[in-house]
């Protein structure tokens, strides 16, 4: 299990073919690689599921090959105990759904050898052969919002952005062409990579391909968002490898994978993260402390290391979240799914949290 969605396996993948299974979404969340965290966001499972889903049907209509097979439609799957009998397309689902039809590959273990050897790769890729998942996530960004991580690792000048004297202002900045950046996907910690690593790391995938596909997915996601009345700020993929084809993975373009704005205003997982760094200030230092102190260990987990629990969400946020991406949800997949204000009202809600 992951920290927001189980995973089910109704036929496992082998080397030579891929397997079936399903995403389970639930209301867990998870900020800043924690894990799940101590309470639960109503609905949030259902609104990515349905995103989701909505989103890998825009690629398979745009020619973009996935791992997507349909949803699990909640009337068919209490009739049924076929379990292929109740997986339909998202416009047939009776109400938003929970479950996602999936294609599986392998997921070999990555062994950790140590602070002088690091990820054992070659090992990760004996095991995956010619069907694996890829341990990477491709990262685009089309903006720089305040939160983004690119603030950090590079300058505006860097991508021939100017007028803000070197540095980065307070507000969110319009990058002239989509950005494509690669960090690994397995390691207890999230490392940026270069695309000479990204390349070693990825296997027989061609890191050229990965980024074409990344760039394919943005393309999508973003026509869709600005139809809907969104900003797209910036995402992710996760792809599989099998005989020679890679195809696209996880989950797209949702709130928690992507970052987006609406009116001005973000809309995404992010807004919980700030909700911690200005409510929780004590358990966010303690995070980045372990993650520093981990380095050069013989273990891996940081998490070991922080002696410092979250605090749950007030009860007023958590509705608030809630709502919010319900209404997101509505919204970009243009049908009313939820019962919840409309989207302009959710985000003034958030707005004075």
């Amino acid at each position: 299990m992951t920290s927001v969605k189980e995973f089910r396996v109704d036929e496992p993948a082998t080397a030579d073919a891929l397997g079936r299974g399903r995403f389970v979404f639930t209301d867990a969340y998870s900020v800043f690689d924690w894990g799940q965290m101590p309470d639960a966001i109503p609905r949030k499972g259902a609104s990515l599921c349905t995103m989701g889903a909505f989103n890998f049907e825009l690629l398979e209509a745009a020619g973009i090959a996935t791992h997507y097979r349909g949803v699990v439609d909640p009337e068919r799957a209490a009739e049924s105990d076929d379990a292929d009998d109740a997986v339909v397309p998202l416009d047939r689902a009776s109400a938003p759904p929970t479950e996602m039809a999936i294609d599986l590959t392998q997921v070999p273990d990555l062994p950790y050898l140590g602070p002088e050897e690091g990820y054992d790769y070659e090992a990760f890729h004996a095991a995956g052969a010619g069907n694996y998942l890829v341990p990477l996530e491709v990262v685009f960004r089309n903006r720089v919002p305040v939160g983004s991580s690119l603030r950090k690792r590079a300058d505006p000048g860097d991508f021939g952005i100017e007028g803000f004297g070197g540095d980065w202002p307070d507000e969110p900045v319009d990058l002239p062409e989509p950005v494509v950046e690669f960090s690994t996907k397995y390691e207890q910690q999230d490392r940026y990579l270069t695309r000479s690593a990204a390349d070693r790391i990825a296997g027989a995938a061609d890191v050229d391909a990965l980024e074409s596909l990344a760039r394919d997915v943005n393309r999508v996601v973003t026509e869709r968002a600005d139809e809907a009345g969104f900003v797209h700020e910036d995402g992710k993929i996760e792809c599989l490898y099998v005989d020679g084809e890679l195809r696209v993975a996880d989950v797209v373009g949702t709130f928690d994978e992507n970052r987006f704005s609406y009116d001005g205003r973000g809309i995404s997982k992010e807004v919980v993260r700030q909700w911690y760094k200005a409510n929780d200030p004590d358990w966010v230092d303690a995070v980045s402390e372990a993650k520093v102190a981990v380095e050069g260990r013989e273990i891996d987990d940081w998490r070991v290391l922080c002696d410092v629990e979250p605090d749950p969400l007030p009860d007023a946020v958590v509705d608030a979240v809630s709502v919010m991406y319900a209404a997101g949800t509505n919204a970009y997949t243009g049908r009313e799914w939820f019962d919840v204000p409309d989207i302009e009202s959710a985000l003034e809600t958030v707005s004075n949290l």
